[in-house]
């Protein structure tokens, strides 16, 4: 990606967007099955349910949201706690897979758009993409330092360096 700086506000959103789906992304590489769905703290927090989440995420705020599908359409959990759970068969490529292709839908969605474009479908009520880009913003840039914490942790137990 290059810099966005000098761009309009619009390209500046999806930078920093675009910056935070590709490090929870990348949050999961080089580890194990076992490391990706290894639990640390109380809640149903993993590194694999954290992708998987933001793959809900992507699908609420730009899906949902934009077109006014339900989620049952969509074949998404209908709160953001279940969105976490695990199924036996998601794998570290599977679950990186459907977060990518959601990345891509939102990213096709948006791309019309205008940040004072209103979205329909959103639950709240209708919002301008500006809110929902600086919402999105927010929540990966959350758990994106979830992911640095736990990735470390979870190095740190297994004796291996930790990078980022």
């Amino acid at each position: 990606m290059e810099s966005a700086i000098d761009n309009p506000a619009k390209a500046q959103f999806e930078y920093f967007v675009n910056e935070h789906r590709d490090a929870l992304q990348h949050c999961l590489d080089g580890l194990t099955e076992e490391q990706a769905r290894r639990s640390l703290v109380p809640s149903k927090t993993t590194l694999l349910g954290l992708v998987k989440h933001v793959t809900f995420v992507e699908k609420v705020w730009f899906d949902e949201a934009v077109t006014g599908r339900s989620r049952a359409e969509i074949g998404i959990p209908e709160t953001p706690d279940e969105s976490f759970d695990l199924a036996e068969d998601d794998t570290i490529a599977s679950i990186q897979q459907e977060h990518r292709e959601a990345c891509e839908a939102a990213r096709q969605a948006t791309a019309p758009l205008e940040l004072t474009d209103v979205l329909p479908g959103n639950r709240r009520g209708p919002l301008p993409l500006r809110f929902v880009y600086l919402h999105v913003l927010r929540e990966l840039a959350q758990h994106c330092g979830h992911a640095d914490i736990l990735r470390e942790q979870i190095l740190a137990e297994d004796g291996a360096p930790a990078t980022s």
